[in-house]
């Protein structure tokens, strides 16, 4: 049997930032963090926003179901409209769109045109994620893909350490409109780093935008962005209930729940930075490490409920073997998505979306059926499970059709 080397697309050159590589990495890892308080400010603040516009708690969370929607849809429908653009020019336009999102989330006066809004805001969210992830491996050699992609989408870990907690700061003395208005306005920040500090690529005006479409027909391109939307859903399962886990069963004093978000939020910040060393050595071992890592620190969340030391340590490291998955499909799209690099980067946040409903569903079924917040972990462990097992199907399958992946030693 032969074997063919898969060469990912446009991985080979390294493009230098005009202003040096820190600065064009910083620009990206601050626009990841905006977007991303952007997404989870509103859980800290949903009482806020309930409040002020006479919602119950439950009818304001269609805010976030409308956000995730547009995340979805967005991610796809913009990298393929797009694809004629360069990179930079497409994360210009992404930007634009995310500032208004939230500019207009500020002045819409009724409930449902707020939700709009928050749609229109999500649109970008995922082709933001996916395009800054490539333009941060473009500007590295192959062998540090891992850590630039690692360092950029740590920016998320940050926005759930930092980012929404002061959010919800700003919701509760200024309130949720002033917040989407701070946020905006980093977005605009963002910008101005993104024209400056971000090398500019060379469009390709010829490209057809069915050309992205028909190249996702790659089997691992579509078992690794899979993986993800299964293989994250245990940590959204957990994250969505743990407040009320503190509330109802560990019975934490109140103050003591923001501790968690910031030991979650560290989890998830060294999980992306430590998945992203390991991708660089061993992507296989950095994935299957997330995957059967998680799923046995899930089982433990299950048995230390009434524990508050113990599940402070699971509450870390949940999101730290999650998170650490990040890098790893991230990379591993960039090696198989052909001439769809970027909209594969992207449906990767699309699938992280997908997860996010899927972990939240599944726990809300399972609390409805009287199982208890302990099956949380349970059903956690599962999902984790199946991302493992529809990951090892994808390399089973790339063995038996005699294909291997190049990857430089390390230098």
């Amino acid at each position: 049997m032969t074997t063919e080397t898969v060469l990912p697309e446009g991985t080979m050159t390294v493009v230098p930032p005009p202003h040096g590589r820190t600065a064009a990495l910083l620009t990206l890892t601050f626009g990841t963090f905006v977007v991303g308080t952007g997404e989870f400010a509103i859980m800290g603040m949903l009482p806020e926003f309930a409040q002020s516009l006479n919602l119950s708690l439950a009818d304001a969370g269609y805010a976030i179901t409308a956000y995730a929607l547009g995340v979805v849809i967005g991610a796809p429908l913009i990298t393929i409209l797009g694809a004629r653009l360069s990179r930079k020019e497409l994360l210009l336009v992404l930007l634009i769109m995310f500032c208004l999102g939230n500019f207009l989330s500020i002045v819409m006066p009724t409930p449902g045109l707020v939700e709009v809004a928050r749609f229109l805001t999500g649109l970008p969210h995922g082709a933001l994620f996916g395009i800054s992830a490539l333009v941060a491996a473009s500007m590295v050699e192959r062998s540090r893909r891992g850590w630039a992609v690692g360092r950029v989408l740590s920016g998320i870990a940050i926005s759930t350490l930092i980012g929404a907690p002061f959010s919800t700061f700003a919701a509760d003395h200024f309130g949720w409109r002033i917040a989407y208005l701070i946020i905006g306005v980093f977005g605009g920040l963002t910008f101005l780093g993104v024209l400056r500090y971000i090398p500019a690529d060379k469009p390709n005006r010829k490209n057809s935008p069915l050309r992205e479409v028909t190249a996702l027909g790659n089997t691992q391109v579509l078992l690794t962005l899979l993986t993800a939307a299964i293989g994250f859903g245990g940590m959204f399962g957990i994250y969505t209930y743990l407040t009320s886990v503190l509330q109802n069963v560990t019975h934490v004093p109140e103050w003591q729940i923001m501790i968690y978000m910031v030991i979650w939020g560290a989890g998830m910040l060294i999980g992306a930075n430590g998945g992203a060393w390991l991708v660089d050595r061993n992507i296989n071992l950095a994935a299957i490490l997330a995957l059967a890592g998680s799923a046995v620190i899930m089982l433990a969340f299950s048995a230390v409920l009434h524990s508050n030391i113990s599940l402070m340590i699971i509450v870390f490291l949940v999101p730290t073997f999650v998170n650490g998955l990040g890098p790893a499909l991230q990379t591993r799209l960039m090696d198989f998505a052909g001439d769809a690099q970027t909209l594969a980067a992207s449906l990767n946040h699309s699938a992280f979306n997908i997860a996010n409903a899927l972990g939240a569903s599944l726990g809300s079924v399972l609390l409805a059926n009287q199982f208890g917040y302990g099956s949380l972990g349970v059903g956690g462990a599962i999902l984790s499970v199946g991302g493992l097992l529809v990951y090892l199907l994808a390399l089973a399958l790339l063995k038996k059709s005699g294909q291997q992946e190049e990857r430089s030693p390390i230098l």
